[in-house]
Order: structure tokens, then C-alpha cells, then sequence
């Protein structure tokens, strides 16, 4: 109890929040991550491709069919809502508490909760181009798509996720914005990332700050850095926080 009235009391005391997270932020809305027990790659591991292979620019150009059915199978999650995390985000950037929220995530649940400063490293699975002509689809052409590589009806090129694969780049204007963001905050908030995935990880060094809240189920290399360090779910004690918050 005493570290979740530590935490509000820090998010009251505060005016300029950065928000840093990764898949666990949203593994109690029914997306799984990645890294961990019941993580995407551990799984799958019954599969000849592994997912870091069937994730890569490679596989996606050689192997589109295949990494067609894998994204669509376990990437996808549209129907999934957004839990206390998302939410209590949300409230904070309407108050002008939270200034920016820097996600690994695809999923767009921020956006669903109601948050707008949104910068997403790894891209989002609702943008959708044409490699061919550039033209813009929405998630519907992917889905529709089924069995089959999407295509674009103009041209006939791939469809291609705005995802950030293995072996991409980070847009470097997200990740610059990230940075300005961390940099300035004056409480750096870092949910449900192991914090081993790279450059992404390498952003909470930015940080010049006092305090630094981590919340995680399983440890991370930033552990010992941390002001407050929480293991719990990261929904849950969102949620609770925000009912000592808000009542």
C-alpha cells in the first residue's frame, strides 16, 4: 500500500509525466508479449521459423505469404480494449500531467483510451502502405486479405504493415521527439518493457529528472536505477492508483 500512495503522491506532485512502455503494458487487455513465460517467443517455439525470423525485412520480402499468416494470426489484435494502464494515461494527458507517451507497442490501446501525444517506435498496425505506390490502407485491407498477401487494387503492390521489422530503422523523427520528451519530464514512468529490446531501451538514459517509477513483473537491467519499483500487474495498480486519485 505504501508504494502506491508513494506513486500517486509523486503523479500530484508533478506536471511534465513521460510514460515509457513495452508489450506488458498490454498483456491484461488479451495481447500476449513477447519475452516472457507465455510470451509470443516462447510459444511458438514449435514452428520451423522462429518469430524473430518470421518478424524480419528479410522473411516479410523472400516469404510474404508466410509472414502474412503469422501476423495476422498472432499480431492482430483489433477487437482488444484498453485496460487501467491506458486509461489512467489518458486522464493524466487531459489534466496536462502526462506530456507524451513512448510505446513499443503496435496495438494503438493508448489511442483507444483517449491519449494523443503518442509516439510509437515500432510503428502501429492501423497505418498500411502500398510498397508499390505509397497509397494509404487501414487495418480492414489487411484483414480482408485473409489466406492471401494483401495487395494493393491500384497497382497490384504488397501492402505493407508500418511496423518497424528486424532489421529496420526507427523513424528517426519518433525517436527524436522521444528523446526530447524523456529528457524534459520531471517523472519518468516505465511500464511493462524488459528493457533489452535496442535502440527503444537505450531512451530512458535520456532521462534528467528526480524520479523514476518502474513497473514490471519481471526483473529488467534498469532495476537498480529505479526510485520506485513495482511488480505487480501493471493494469491493476494503475487502476488502483487511479482510485486514490480520483476516488
Amino acid at each position: 500500500m505504501q508504494k502506491i500512495e508513494t506513486f500517486a503522491s509523486w503523479i500530484e506532485q508533478s506536471n511534465n509525466i513521460v510514460f515509457f512502455g513495452g508489450a506488458g503494458t498490454s498483456t491484461e487487455s488479451g495481447i500476449p508479449d513477447f519475452r516472457s513465460a507465455a510470451g509470443l517467443y516462447q510459444t511458438e517455439q514449435h514452428s520451423p521459423y522462429p518469430p524473430e525470423v518470421m518478424l524480419s525485412h528479410s522473411f516479410f520480402v523472400k516469404m510474404p505469404d508466410i509472414f502474412f499468416d503469422f501476423y495476422r494470426s498472432k499480431m492482430l489484435h483489433p477487437d482488444a480494449k484498453p485496460n487501467g494502464c491506458h486509461t489512467l494515461l489518458a486522464r493524466l494527458e487531459k489534466e496536462g500531467k502526462l506530456k507524451a507517451i513512448v510505446t513499443q507497442n503496435i496495438d494503438g490501446l493508448h489511442q483507444k483510451a483517449g491519449s494523443h501525444e503518442v509516439l510509437e517506435l515500432h510503428g502501429s498496425i492501423y497505418r498500411n502502405y502500398c510498397m508499390g505506390c505509397d497509397h494509404f490502407y487501414d487495418l480492414e485491407q489487411v484483414m480482408a486479405s485473409k489466406h492471401m498477401v494483401p495487395r494493393c487494387p491500384r497497382c497490384r503492390g504488397v501492402i505493407k504493415p508500418d511496423v518497424v521489422l528486424y532489421e529496420e530503422p526507427l523513424d528517426q523523427q519518433v525517436l527524436f521527439r522521444s528523446m526530447e520528451a524523456i529528457s524534459h519530464a520531471d517523472l519518468l514512468i516505465i511500464g511493462g518493457t524488459s528493457l533489452t529490446v535496442h535502440p527503444a531501451a537505450e531512451l530512458v538514459s535520456y532521462f534528467e529528472g528526480n524520479r523514476t517509477v518502474l513497473l514490471n513483473m519481471d526483473p529488467t537491467p534498469y532495476d537498480n536505477k529505479a526510485d520506485l519499483l513495482i511488480t505487480e500487474r501493471i493494469g491493476e495498480f494503475m487502476m488502483k492508483t487511479s482510485e486514490i486519485l480520483y476516488g
